[in-house]
């Protein structure tokens, strides 16, 4: 009987780990099918944004040049999927896209549904304000009951709602839509990341600013990182080789800045 019992737990315990290996298969799977879908939400350069080269439509940026990468290093193409920011988790839960890469922070919120890269970004987040009324905001208390805009499902609104709780939040899925509210008058400010700020502080000098307001950020909230699914661990681990072999060769940070200035030259 106890070797019975024995038999059946070692029968058991084999059959769950072969279960476990062929269920993360992620990486086969890919170069299988030839292609890697990276799903990003347009909107936000130098990480990503749309352009128009040789007469057609394209996406460009800091995020891609990553995902190509990785695509090259699984040796695939590359597909890429415009997805309205609040629905990239989704999209990647119901395995319509491979991987999320969107200027995305490992929150502590997404990572009970999405498993996470090392981060490829540590970044801070700015006030995008008018120019003419820079001035005007030199502390928090400032900002009581005016419209700060944030992109709706970001970590950015996370900012406004704990640290802003006197200001009216205005939320969008399209960060553009909001930097043309701000433009227009419609908010009087909007949460970006530092090296978001700088397309439109460089681009449009005499219409935006970025104020000395200091918006402190707990941990992990400005790590940006590749979001997979939960079961593609085999897929994370070739992605977390790709990330730490640019980190370590500088190239990194090097594509970064051509992605700025690509962007920067690109819209005058």
């Amino acid at each position: 009987m106890l070797v019975g019992l024995v038999c059946l737990t070692m029968i058991g315990s084999l059959a769950a780990c072969g279960k476990k290996g062929e269920s993360d298969d992620s990486v086969k799977r890919i170069q299988d099918k030839g292609k890697i879908t990276m799903g990003t939400s347009a909107d936000a350069p130098p990480f990503e944004y749309t352009t128009v080269k040789n007469g057609k439509k394209k996406i460009a940026g800091f995020d891609v040049m990553l995902a190509e990468k990785i695509a090259e290093e699984l040796d695939v193409k590359l597909k890429i999927e415009n997805v309205a920011f609040p629905s990239l988790v989704t999209e990647l839960q119901d395995k319509k896209i491979d991987m999320v890469l969107s200027s995305m922070v490992a929150s502590s919120d997404r990572k009970k549904v999405v498993s996470f890269s090392k981060p490829y970004h540590q970044g801070s987040n700015v006030l995008l304000v008018r120019k003419a009324d820079a001035a005007k905001y030199q502390k928090i208390s400032d900002l009581d009951g005016k419209s700060i805009g944030a992109q709706q499902g970001s970590a950015k609104e996370k900012v406004a709602k704990k640290q802003l709780p006197k200001a009216n939040l205005v939320t969008e899925g399209n960060l553009g839509t909001l930097t043309t509210e701000l433009k227009v008058g419609k908010v009087d400010g909007v949460i970006l990341g530092k090296e978001d700020s700088k397309l439109y502080t460089l681009k449009y000098p005499d219409i935006y600013s970025t104020t000395n307001i200091k918006l402190k950020t707990s941990g992990d909230i400005d790590a940006v990182s590749v979001g997979l699914n939960k079961d593609d661990q085999a897929l994370k681990k070739k992605i977390n080789q790709v990330i730490q072999k640019l980190k370590k060769s500088g190239e990194l940070d090097k594509m970064l800045a051509q992605a700025q200035k690509e962007q920067i030259n690109e819209s005058k």
